[in-house]
């Protein structure tokens, strides 16, 4: 496999993770910002497709939780106030784990880049 392709790999992944990271970022941002009366609770997903280069961030739909606060300007009628029901543990879980890979993702990138300067070195004598 050519070095140009691993890099591309490694690139690929890091640019993968920091997806993952800015969308359960996102998640965690909004998980107490009210969803006006009528609106669809959303979430932040990576999307796209089986590989790295057509992954983007999409809006899926989700489950709201409901509290009660009749003195909020966005409560219905019942005095219940509706907020994405965003996993706190699982957003959190997630920005670890992404940040790992992106941290391993890294470090492949700059290895190899290492292994292609010295081969050019070596090369070069």
């Amino acid at each position: 496999m050519p070095v140009g392709s691993l890099l591309e790999a490694a690139r690929g992944g890091m640019d993968y993770e920091r997806l993952r990271m800015e969308a359960a970022s996102r998640n965690i941002a909004n998980a107490n910002a009210p969803i006006a009366p009528g609106a669809a609770a959303t979430v932040w997903r990576v999307g796209g497709g089986a590989d790295f280069a057509t992954a983007a961030l999409d809006q899926a739909d989700a489950q709201a939780r409901q509290v009660y606060d009749p003195s909020h300007p966005l409560a219905d009628t019942s005095g219940m106030v509706r907020y994405p029901a965003v996993d706190m543990v699982e957003e959190m879980t997630t920005l670890m784990t992404a940040s790992r890979g992106y941290e391993a993702n890294v470090r492949a990138f700059n290895f190899l880049r290492g292994m292609l300067q010295r081969a050019i070195e070596i090369g070069g004598k």
